[in-house]
C-alpha cells in the first residue's frame, strides 16, 4: 500500500498567516509590556519636572519680589525720613538761604546718595531758594499737581516724569509750618540710579526682568521685555497688587513667563518681576540627556530581544505543529500497514490449511503410486507428485515468509552459509532480473565460515536491499553480491548496484520510517525495518552512494547471534 502523500510545507496558505499574525501579536503584546512602563516612568518623569520648574519659578519670583519690594521700601523711607530731618533741625530762615541748602544737599548727598537737587517753596508755590544743577529758582509749581498732593498730605512721592529737567525722575516733598497759617515745602529731586540699584539684586538673573510700573501701567523704570521708562507698558496691574501676587503662566508675546506683583508702600509705585520660564520640555531634555541613550539603547535592545523571541517562539510553534501533523500522518499509515499485516497473516493461516491438504493428497497419491504393482504411467504420476509436493513447499515458504512481514518473530538460531542463502534469495528475483536483463554477479571466496543466525529474518533483510538495488537500476544494469569474512567473528555482505544513487541530502533519511525516494510505489518502511532486524539480529548496516554512480550496501554480522 503507498502510504498518502505529505505536503511539502505543513503550514501553508492561512497556516503560515496564522504564525505570522501569532509573532506580530506576540511581539506587539510583549513590547508594549516592556515599553509602556518606560514610556508612563518617561511622561511622569516629564510631569514632575515641569511641576518642579514651575514651582521653582513662583518661588523665585516670590523671593525676587520679596527682596527688591524691601529694598524699594527702605530706599524710600530712608530719603522721604532724610528730608523730614532737615526740616526738624532747620527752620525757614535758614533754609530758605542759598548757602545753607546747599550745604544741607551736599550732606543728604554724601550720606544717602541719590539727591539731585533741592528747593523750598513757599506757600504760594514760589521756589524761594534752590540748590542744584539746574536754573530753577523763582519758577512757581502752584498749578502742579504734585503741590496740592503736598499740600493736602502733607508728603508726596510722586510718580516719575520728564519736567523741567528733561530727564525721568520723581520728588518727594515734605510740608513743613511756619507759622500759625503759613507753610512751606522742602522739595528734593531724586536720581533714577536709586531705584535702579535696588532692583538689580544678585539674584536677578537674564530671565528675569524686574521694573515699575504706575498703577496705570506707565513704565517707572526702564524693562527689558516692555521697553523704556515712561512708555505704556500694557501690563493690567491686579486689582489685589496691595498685596504680593504671583501670577502663573501669565503670557506675553508668546512666552511662558511667571510674573509677581506688589505694591510699594506709601508710593504710586508697583513692584512687577516676571521671569521667563524655561520651555518645560527642553529643560527636561537638558536635565536628562545623559541618560537619553541608555534609554534609546534599552528600547532598541528590547525591541530587537522581543522580535528574536516572538520569531524562535512562532518557529517552536511551526516546528511542533509540522512534528504533530508527521506524527499523524505516520500513525494513520502505520495502522494501515498494521491491518494490512494482520490481514496478510489471516491470508496466511487461511492458505496453509488447504496447501496442508494438498499436500497430504499428494503423498497419498505418491504412496498409492510406489505400491501399486500395475499403476498406469507410474513414472509420469510420480513426477507430477513430486512437482505438487516442491510448489507446496514453496507456497509453505511464501506464507511463512508473509507472516514473518507481519509481525515479530523471535529470533531462530540455527547454522547456515551466506552464499547459499544470497543465492536462493536472488533466485526470488530471477524472473524480474532476467525481464529487466539485470545481470547478478556473486564474489563468493570458499573460506567464509557458515554463521548460526535466524535464516527467515537473514532472507527478509538481503531481499529488501535487492529489490532495492533492482528498483535503483535501469534495464540492463548490473548487481553484484560480495561476501567477505571481516574478523575472527563477523562476516559482511555487500550488495552494489550501478543505478542512479542517492542524494548527499536524502542519504541521511534513508533509514526513517515512511521516508522514500520511490514517489507513490514506496512505502518507506522497507529500510526502516531492515536497519532493526540487522541490529536484532547483533550486525550493523552501512550505506554509500553517489548520484549517477550507484550505491553499495553493506552488511556486518556476527558468525553467531546474539540469543
Amino acid at each position: 500500500m503507498t502510504p498518502p502523500e505529505k505536503p511539502e510545507s505543513i503550514a501553508p496558505g492561512g497556516e503560515e498567516s496564522r504564525y505570522q499574525a501569532i509573532m506580530r501579536s506576540t511581539a506587539l503584546v510583549t513590547c508594549l509590556a516592556a515599553v509602556v512602563p518606560l514610556a508612563i516612568m518617561t511622561a511622569v518623569d516629564y510631569w514632575h519636572t515641569r511641576e518642579a520648574l514651575r514651582v521653582e519659578s513662583r518661588l523665585s519670583v516670590s523671593r525676587i519680589l520679596s527682596t527688591a519690594r524691601r529694598r524699594l521700601e527702605s530706599a524710600f523711607e530712608e530719603r522721604r525720613g532724610a528730608l523730614s530731618l532737615v526740616l526738624s533741625e532747620n527752620p525757614y530762615e535758614r533754609l530758605s538761604s542759598d548757602g545753607a541748602l546747599a550745604a544741607k544737599l551736599r550732606h543728604l548727598q554724601d550720606a544717602f546718595g541719590g539727591f539731585v537737587d533741592l528747593g523750598v517753596i513757599s506757600s504760594k508755590g514760589d521756589q524761594v531758594s534752590y540748590s542744584g544743577p539746574y536754573d530753577l529758582k523763582g519758577r512757581n509749581y502752584k498749578g502742579q499737581d504734585w503741590f496740592h498732593e503736598v499740600v493736602l498730605r502733607g508728603t508726596f512721592l510722586s510718580e516719575v516724569f520728564m519736567g523741567y529737567r528733561d530727564f525721568p525722575h520723581f520728588i518727594i516733598g515734605v510740608r513743613q509750618k511756619k507759622g500759625p497759617d503759613d507753610f512751606f515745602i522742602l522739595r528734593a529731586t531724586i536720581d533714577m540710579a536709586v531705584i535702579n540699584s535696588r532692583l538689580y539684586a544678585p539674584d536677578v538673573d537674564r530671565r528675569t526682568d524686574a521694573f515699575i510700573v504706575s498703577r496705570d501701567g506707565v513704565l517707572q523704570t526702564d524693562s527689558a521685555l516692555y521697553g523704556p521708562a515712561l512708555k505704556k507698558s500694557g501690563i493690567v496691574v491686579p486689582s489685589q497688587a496691595r498685596e504680593a501676587e504671583v501670577l502663573e503662566e501669565y503670557r506675553e508675546d508668546g512666552a511662558w513667563t511667571t510674573a509677581g506683583f506688589a505694591a510699594i508702600e506709601r508710593t504710586p509705585f508697583i513692584l512687577v518681576v516676571v521671569k521667563r520660564r524655561l520651555d518645560p520640555f527642553g529643560a527636561w531634555l537638558g536635565l536628562r540627556a545623559s541618560m537619553f541613550w541608555f534609554l534609546g539603547v534599552s528600547i532598541a535592545m528590547i525591541f530587537a530581544v522581543m522580535l528574536y523571541s516572538s520569531n524562535r517562539i512562532v518557529s517552536s510553534l511551526r516546528q511542533a505543529d509540522a512534528r504533530r501533523a508527521r506524527a499523524l500522518h505516520d500513525l494513520e499509515y502505520t495502522n494501515k500497514l498494521a491491518t494490512i499485516g494482520r490481514m496478510a497473516a489471516s491470508v496466511a493461516h487461511e492458505i496453509n490449511n488447504p496447501l496442508a491438504i494438498i499436500n497430504e493428497n499428494a503423498g497419498l497419491l505418491k504412496d498409492m503410486a510406489v505400491f501399486s504393482e500395475d499403476h498406469p504411467h507410474k513414472e509420469k504420476t510420480l513426477s507430477l507428485v513430486q512437482s505438487i509436493q516442491k510448489s507446496v513447499a514453496r507456497c509453505g515458504e511464501v506464507t511463512h515468509r508473509l507472516l514473518g512481514f507481519a509481525k515479530r518473530m523471535g529470533i531462530r538460531r540455527e547454522p547456515m552459509y551466506l552464499d547459499k542463502l544470497l543465492e536462493e534469495v536472488a533466485g526470488f528475483q530471477k524472473t524480474e532480473a532476467l525481464h529487466r536483463n539485470v545481470r547478478i554477479s556473486y564474489s563468493f571466496p570458499g573460506s567464509v565460515p557458515a554463521i548460526e543466525s535466524d535464516r527467515g529474518q537473514l532472507q527478509q533483510v538481503f531481499l529488501n536491499i535487492l529489490s532495492n538495488a533492482l528498483a535503483a537500476v535501469s534495464d540492463g544494469g548490473r548487481i553484484e553480491i560480495g561476501l567477505r569474512q571481516t574478523g575472527a567473528d563477523q562476516v559482511a555482505v555487500s550488495v552494489a548496484d550501478n543505478g542512479q544513487g542517492i542524494s548527499e541530502a536524502n542519504i541521511r533519511h534513508i533509514f526513517e520510517p515512511f521516508f522514500s525516494t520511490k514517489g507513490e510505489f514506496g512505502t518507506g518502511l522497507g529500510l526502516s525495518i531492515t536497519r532493526d532486524i540487522v541490529a536484532k539480529l547483533g550486525g550493523t548496516i552501512g550505506v554509500e552512494s553517489k548520484p549517477g554512480v550507484g550505491t553499495t550496501f553493506t552488511v556486518t554480522l556476527p558468525i553467531r547471534s546474539p540469543a
